[in-house]
Order: C-alpha cells, then sequence, then structure tokens
C-alpha cells in the first residue's frame, strides 16, 4: 500500500507489508551477527576518518550560505571542492551543462585502478525553503541536506591511501534539490552523470541528510539489498547498531535512482527522519560530528577492503 509522502512531493514514502518488512529484518539481522567479525580494521596505509574535520568541510560550506543550482555561492561551492580535491592529491574532472538556461557543474575526484566504485553526494542546496512555515520563499543553508554528504566526500578525500585495491570517484554532484520547483525534476546532476558513463560501475553509494544529530538510518526500499546488508554490517562491526538500522522504512527517490533504472548496483544512505528538511532551521548545529564520522567511518572500511 502506498501512501503520499510527509510533505515530501516526489520522494515516495512507502509503508511495506508487515510480513515482508520482518521476514527482511530477521534475515539482515542474522546476517549482521554472522558476518561483523569477517570485517578487519581500517588500512593503516590511510588515516582514520575524522568526523571533527568532516565537520569543518561542512560549516565551511554552511558560511558559502544557500548555494542553489545557478547561484554565484554554488559556483563557489564547486571551487571550493576543487580546491580540496588538488590539496589532498585527488585528479578531478568537471561536467559542465545547462538545464533550463541555468549552469550546473558535477565534479568527480578519481583515484585508483580496477573495478569501479561511485560515492556521490548533492553539494547544491534548495532554493525555497518550502517546508518552512514561516519564510517558504527564501532559500536554505542545508546542513544536513546538501553540505553533509559532500563534508563525507571530502574527509575521504583527505583519508583515503593513494594506493587502492579498485577506482574510486568522489562524485559531487549538483542540480539534486531543484525538484518541483518550476518544473523541474529531482537528481539532474545524478542523470547527467549516469547517462555520461562510458564503463559500468560494480556499484554507487550516495549519502544524502546523513549528518541528523538524532542519527538513524534505515534500508531504503529501492536500494539493493545485497549491498545494504554489507554496509550496514560493517556498521555493526564498529559499533553502529543504533544508529544503522537493518530495517526497511522509506522508498525514496534520490541521486540513487537514474543508475537504479540503468541496472546498476546502487544504494542510498538517507536519514530522512529530520524534523528540519527544506526549512530555514537546516542549520549547521542541527547536524554532528559524530554522525559525520560514522557514516564515514563505514564508507572508508568498505572501500579499503580486499
Amino acid at each position: 500500500m502506498t501512501f503520499p509522502p510527509k510533505t515530501k512531493p516526489t520522494r515516495i514514502l512507502i509503508i511495506i507489508g508487515t510480513v515482508t518488512i520482518t521476514l527482511i529484518t530477521l534475515l539482515t539481522s542474522e546476517y549482521l551477527i554472522n558476518t561483523a567479525s569477517n570485517h578487519p580494521e581500517s588500512s593503516a596505509t590511510g588515516q582514520l576518518f575524522s568526523g571533527d574535520s568532516a565537520m569543518t568541510y561542512a560549516q565551511a560550506q554552511c558560511d558559502i550560505g544557500p548555494r542553489p543550482t545557478g547561484a554565484t555561492a554554488n559556483k563557489a561551492t564547486a571551487n571550493y571542492i576543487i580546491n580540496i580535491l588538488r590539496q589532498t592529491g585527488w585528479p578531478s574532472e568537471s561536467q559542465e551543462f545547462q538545464y533550463r538556461d541555468k549552469p550546473i557543474q558535477n565534479v568527480i575526484g578519481k583515484r585508483g585502478k580496477g573495478s569501479l566504485v561511485i560515492i556521490g553526494a548533492h553539494y547544491d542546496t534548495r532554493p525555497r525553503a518550502d517546508n518552512d512555515p514561516n519564510n517558504p520563499q527564501l532559500p536554505i543553508i542545508g546542513a544536513n541536506d546538501g553540505a553533509s554528504g559532500t563534508a563525507i566526500l571530502l574527509e575521504l578525500a583527505r583519508v583515503l591511501p593513494t594506493s587502492l585495491s579498485r577506482e574510486v570517484w568522489l562524485a559531487f554532484l549538483d542540480a539534486e534539490d531543484w525538484g518541483n520547483i518550476d518544473g523541474w525534476p529531482f537528481s539532474v546532476g545524478a542523470e547527467h552523470l549516469a547517462a555520461s558513463l562510458k564503463r559500468k560501475p560494480d556499484s554507487i553509494v550516495i549519502l544524502d541528510m546523513v549528518g541528523d544529530r538524532d542519527q538513524q538510518i534505515y534500508f531504503e526500499a529501492n536500494s539493493n539489498l545485497p549491498l545494504q546488508t554489507t554496509l550496514f554490517s560493517i556498521a555493526a562491526h564498529l559499533g553502529y547498531s543504533a544508529n544503522f538500522v537493518p530495517r526497511i522504512k522509506y522508498a525514496m527517490t534520490d541521486d540513487h535512482t537514474p543508475f537504479l533504472t540503468r541496472g546498476i548496483t546502487a544504494v542510498d544512505l538517507i536519514d530522512f527522519d529530520y524534523p528540519y528538511w527544506h526549512t530555514l532551521q537546516d542549520t549547521c548545529d542541527k547536524i554532528d560530528a559524530r554522525s559525520l564520522e560514522r557514516v564515514g567511518r563505514v564508507i572508508q572500511q568498505w572501500l579499503l577492503e580486499p
């Protein structure tokens, strides 16, 4: 049975049948218990992901101000990302194109050789706080919805070793959050990247709204279940079971969707229980370094596994 989302126009909330959820949860929980010990600690060849460091990247984005697609602040954010990638030794490229007369820029850092894995996050912010009760026409800061995932990618750029067993792309995606404004869809930048791929990635993980102080990340119904199970198993091994809940709660249309529709294994890590979503209250005091660190260390661990 499908219900409309709680105030979100095209990201659809689905309440899955109780029997299905229970079965998936029981099977997955058993898997997590049985496989948690199979994950080694992060490789000593790189540095350990720091939530405090990631928080500085998030704060820097918030300090720029609202960063909607096409705005000067959006371009400043792209330049900031490129500069951090340069400082951390990641070759980068930009995908620059136009959509409905607005300039759009995806930034992609690349490192390693072998099978391709993409970690993605959108860096743009919503141009209107359409869930704000007082000023719905003003643009949001987007600390959680924009800066949090981007901050984790930037910290991964700092801590991942130069020698990786696979090719890793850190994809900073533009134009995710214009959806249902002026006739725009969501995930314009992600769609462009997915359509432009010359080789099929093994997998892609999207990080969206992952910095909430009250962090609870659930399985997402549309995401690849085996990959979700792997990531949540790593989280359990790292002691994050209270924050990574192996149970389906939402079905999302997000930046993973253009990859799923092309048959690519994709996962959306998202904490959609965030009361400040698309409001002017989505500011840096609503996110937490520990939340960023948990997600970052799970992704770091996964990327460093053979």
